[in-house]
């Protein structure tokens, strides 16, 4: 082994301390913590809605109601322009981005358009290029006017509103008393908010989407309300709706008395005369004034009070009112009343949201999960440990020990980024696990293959690592791969997923290759041995002589028809797409007392007549999940079926998990998983080609159809539900996959060069026979981990480690039966190399 200068040495034990005492705040209390120095970190894992419960919901502008409002508001620029200038004219009306008028006289189109020149001003775009854009354009032909609201100006709009519209959240979410809730953008008109805590789904609901528009209007009674609802009515009046059942209509004055911008306070409160609930107001300078006069001249009659489109009250006046301070007095209970004074407080969203998607875990529920998969985390590990310390005595110990500090390099990564830990993230943590040892055993079997060869310990120590460098890169590099795809690809857990796995491939490569070697030159200088350490067991492997490629003929056979079978049965069965890709709500009840009734659940639900409603078991006999199925009528229609379902079971059973994904979003997730899929699959079969000879590349690409054809043909099977999760394991296992067969076409590619006569099915043998001990105990591993996250997991992540499970099996048997029979079948000759390039045959058969 090459000389490690103190230096070196002295680097990478000061990153594994820096690490330790990065991650040691989380294995202390939090008052611990407090008492400690200045200088000590103290930030700690920030664990993910899935774990602490709370909410995260994606909010929508829709751009039809911003172009709507925007048209309302167009026609009546142009209309009060035109009065200004003394100009006539008729038919103002528009439809969807388009704006017409006809002139009583047509010579006055010039001085029309003088009039309406200030709405085609531009406007600067926000962003770096402060780019401006025109809002409207303006033509006329024959004395007619025609304006049209551009895309662009559309574009801005939303835009402004998206900013205005996170200011006015965060400031309810605020007086809500949310701690660190988060808000962000995704795209250009969605805002994803995600709240820690307990909080009532609903209510947040309520807060976050309610655009809490309030004004007091005079009626106007110039004419009937039934003539304006059969007729025209007044230019300055609109007709309004209460929501009572059923509604009452009421002719009301366009421009209010006050609205949001003059109220300064509000405040629930009691009346004490009836002892009902109401929210009281305290009104600006300019909105106290104007109220005062416009309750002086209307003593005696009634106002309209209008809270986004409807009537919710008709106080009576009864005398002026002067002092600022008005008492709102409608039919709400007192939840209600507090959170229309926190709307009221905050401000009025520019523009309604509607809610795409919601995803809200309750505190319990994360509590169950963290205990759960923590002792399957550390059942994997303790198995691992031990199965490694069986096969290598001394080095299993030192792989143990950097597989340990691993775990502890990703926590303090996690720590210091403040990147979130969740359910799955904690998974991507044990399946690290189980991967890690997969370098150190490749390290160790090249040094003791090397020590067969005659070399002295050092040499094969300094050879060991050198040559299975390579082998190591690439092997991490294509689940490295798949790992970036779904950072971008996925969302929420999913994405911590993500996280983790590429953290985890990074610190292994430290770990495994400059760790694990510090640790073996300190045992080499200080014991000065002149053989590998009793306890290591794999010799067991080096008698095997396996003759893989004899059967090939059979086994190819069988792999093609089985591949064949799973997409025929795709086609003709389809598979169980959870609501991430066909929408609708998933809901996990747990019954308050007693166990759930299953056959009690579904008939109270058939009365609601949501459509296609399963219910079933879900873990104990305590918990259920129901699954309603995506219906007609858009995202509205998602969260009703919610809020009935809440309203008929929650006295009976605690609602631990409401997932809702409405059509937009699970469009978006659909489209953005295929792309993720074929890209990762793409830029994975880039890099294989890149790095070897084209039938090798062409052989992985096999291989990797194949896997991911059988975990297809598993969903199908099994009928379990394919999701965003399934997105994650499936890329997983292509990773894996590539893993396996990367590593035997490495040893493939060494042979070739150092046995150039070798008939190909005996050279691919011995290459399958040289790893094989690398194969197994990092399968072995690997499936030791997820095996205990099947068993100890939870329901929440079993079917993730259970489709992993299969995947690591049928990659591990496809890096043999798959990628090596295509070599064959391409006819790869030997000694090929990237400058001579083997050639194919024009008669390739197996």
């Amino acid at each position: 082994m090459p000389y490690f200068s103190s230096w070196k040495t002295i680097t990478v034990w000061l990153v594994v301390l820096l690490s330790i005492v990065v991650a040691l705040p989380n294995a202390v209390s939090n008052s611990t913590l407090e008492n400690l120095p200045d200088w000590v970190p103290k930030r700690q894992v920030m664990l993910g809605l899935d774990l602490q419960g709370g909410s995260q919901i994606t909010l929508k502008i829709e751009r039809d109601d911003v172009i709507k409002a925007r048209l309302q508001a167009t026609i009546d620029a142009v209309g009060t322009k035109l009065r200004a200038a003394d100009i006539g004219y008729s038919g103002l009306s528009g439809t969807g981005q388009e704006i017409q008028l006809r002139l009583r006289d047509p010579a006055q189109a010039d001085a029309a358009l003088a009039a309406l020149t200030s709405l085609t001003d531009p406007v600067k775009e926000g962003g770096l290029t402060k780019k401006s854009v025109s809002e409207v354009t303006i033509g006329s032909a024959d004395g007619v006017i025609t304006l049209d609201m551009t895309n662009e100006g559309i574009d801005y709009r939303v835009s402004t509103m998206m900013d205005g519209a996170i200011a006015v959240l965060q400031q309810r979410l605020t007086d809500l008393g949310a701690l660190q809730p988060k808000l962000r953008r995704q795209g250009a008109d969605r805002i994803i908010v995600q709240i820690p805590g307990r909080y009532d789904p609903e209510q947040v609901k309520y807060i976050l989407s309610q655009a809490g528009t309030l004004s007091f209007r005079s009626i106007d009674m110039s004419m009937a309300v039934q003539d304006a609802v059969n007729g025209q009515p007044p230019v300055n009046s609109e007709i309004l709706y209460s929501a009572d059942d059923p509604p009452i209509g009421y002719l009301v004055r366009r421009q209010p008395i006050i609205a949001n911008a003059d109220i300064v306070d509000a405040q629930a409160a009691i009346n004490a005369q009836s002892g009902n609930q109401v929210v009281n107001l305290r009104l600006g300078p300019e909105g106290t004034a104007r109220f005062a006069k416009a309750t002086a001249d209307s003593a005696g009659t009634t106002v309209a009070v209008v809270l986004d489109g409807a009537v919710i009250a008709t106080p009576l006046v009864r005398k002026a009112i002067t002092d600022g301070t008005v008492q709102l007095a409608a039919d709400m209970s007192s939840e209600g009343a507090e959170d229309l004074a926190l709307l009221l407080r905050a401000g009025a969203l520019p523009t309604p949201l509607t809610i795409v998607e919601e995803r809200s875990i309750g505190a319990g529920r994360g509590a169950d999960s963290i205990h759960s998969i923590m002792m399957a985390g550390t059942i994997g590990a303790v198995l691992v440990v031990l199965f490694m310390l069986a096969f290598y005595g001394l080095f299993g110990a030192i792989a143990s020990l950097a597989v340990a500090l691993n775990v502890v390099m990703i926590i303090a990564v996690l720590s210091a980024t403040g990147l979130l830990l969740t359910l799955p993230g904690i998974a991507g943590i044990v399946l690290t696990i189980g991967m890690a040892v997969d370098s150190n055993v490749l390290i160790y079997e090249r040094i003791r293959e090397e020590v067969k060869h005659g070399r002295s310990l050092r040499e094969a120590l300094n050879y060991g690592f050198s040559r299975a460098f390579a082998a190591i890169v690439d092997a991490n590099i294509t689940t490295l791969i798949a790992a970036i795809i779904l950072l971008f690809l996925g969302t929420g857990a999913v994405r911590g997923f993500a996280v983790t796995l590429a953290i985890g491939i990074v610190t292994t490569l430290f770990t495994a290759y400059t760790l694990t070697r510090v640790m073996l030159e300190i045992w080499l200088r200080r014991r000065q041995p002149t053989e590998l350490p009793a306890g290591i067991r794999t010799g067991i492997f080096d008698s095997a002589a396996f003759r893989f490629m004899a059967i090939r003929n059979y086994v190819f056979s069988l792999t093609t028809l089985l591949s064949v079978v799973s997409m025929l049965l795709f086609g003709a069965l389809g598979i169980n797409l959870g609501i991430d890709f066909s929408g609708g709500s998933v809901i996990e009840l747990k019954a308050r007392e007693g166990n759930a009734d299953i056959d009690d659940i579904t008939g109270r639900l058939y009365e609601l007549n949501l459509g296609d409603v399963t219910v079933k078991p879900f873990g104990s006999p305590q918990d259920v999940v129901v699954r309603v199925h995506s219906r007609d009528g858009g995202e509205n229609a998602e969260q009703t079926s919610v809020i009935l379902i809440r309203s008929e079971l929650e006295d009976a059973y605690e609602f631990r998990r409401v997932e809702v994904v409405g059509p937009t979003i699970s469009g978006d997730l659909t489209k953005a998983a295929t792309i993720g899929v074929l890209g990762s699959l793409l830029a994975i079969i880039v890099y294989i080609w890149f790095r070897f000879e084209w039938q090798f590349a062409a052989g992985a690409i096999v291989a990797t159809l194949h896997d991911v054809l059988l975990t297809i043909g598993l969903f199908v099977v099994t009928g379990m539900e394919f999701n965003l999760t399934s997105i994650a394991a499936l890329l997983t296992i292509v990773g894996y996959s590539l893993n396996d067969t990367v590593v035997v076409y490495d040893r493939v590619r060494e042979n070739l060069k150092r046995y150039p006569r070798m008939p190909l099915p005996i050279l691919i043998d011995t290459s399958i026979n040289q790893t094989l001990s690398r194969t197994v105990l990092t399968g072995v591993t690997t499936m030791l981990a997820l095996a205990a996250l099947c068993i100890f997991g939870g329901e929440a992540v079993q079917p993730f480690a259970f489709v992993m499970l299969f995947g690591v099996v049928v990659g591990t048997f496809s890096s043999i039966y798959v990628a090596g029979p295509i070599l064959i079948l391409f006819k790869l000759r030997h000694g090929a190399e990237k400058t001579g390039g083997p050639t194919l045959s024009a008669r390739g058969a197996l």
